[in-house]
């Protein structure tokens, strides 16, 4: 089995093989001409977002400046999705990201990952795991995600947690390691932050 395919697989492979690399460049290219693009053409940005991506569903939107490891070839965006700037794609695997997401600034989606074996780092080794975040989630800023995880629906991540397992629809998470606080209720029909309420 070829390192092509070990990557596929999702099993240890050397990430430096030309079979894994050779597009990589071209996809790195992609993004830096993204980066280039005006704020204000909204039109071109919609256009090369669609080019570089594996699925992009209408009225997304990512600021700039955003990075990805393979130029986004490998993410999913539903409908709706916005992410504000310095959006980090470690995206050597798949992500999806669901419909009406929203992403802070400094968030990072990381599916590689490197075995914690010193030699096997030393040799170029890496891994890679899926990550899923469902419809109408919300990460706050400098949240990170890690290989394989899945956020479920309408959950609220908050800023600067790390996202080491898998958190269910419908909660506020938060922390390093991110955990579950509390279930979305009744007080979020009347409060929108803090001790304010909604007038709407």
């Amino acid at each position: 089995m070829n390192n092509a395919e070990r990557k596929a697989k999702h099993l240890v492979y050397l990430a430096t093989d030309p079979e894994v690399t050779e597009k990589q460049p071209e996809y790195l290219d992609q993004v830096f001409e993204y980066n280039q693009i005006k704020p204000s053409d909204q039109e071109k940005k919609s256009a090369m977002l669609k080019e570089m991506f594996a699925e992009v569903g209408e009225h997304c939107y990512i600021e700039t400046p955003f990075f990805a490891n393979f130029g986004g070839h490998n993410v999913h965006l539903g409908m709706g999705v916005y992410a504000n700037f310095n959006l980090t794609l470690t995206d050597d695997t798949d992500i999806y990201i669901g419909d009406r997401t929203m992403i802070g600034p400094n968030v990072t989606l990381a599916t590689a990952g490197h075995p914690i074996r010193p030699d096997l780092r030393m040799e170029g080794y890496q891994y890679d795991f899926p990550i899923h975040i469902g419809k109408n989630v919300w990460l706050g800023a400098n949240v990170v995600v890690c290989p394989g995880v899945t956020i479920g629906d309408n959950t609220v991540i908050g800023a600067g947690s790390v996202v080491t397992k898998d958190i269910p629809a419908d909660v506020v998470a938060f922390g390093s390691p991110c955990k579950v606080i509390r279930e979305i209720g009744e007080r979020d029909r009347e409060y929108y932050f803090k001790d304010h309420k909604l007038d709407i």
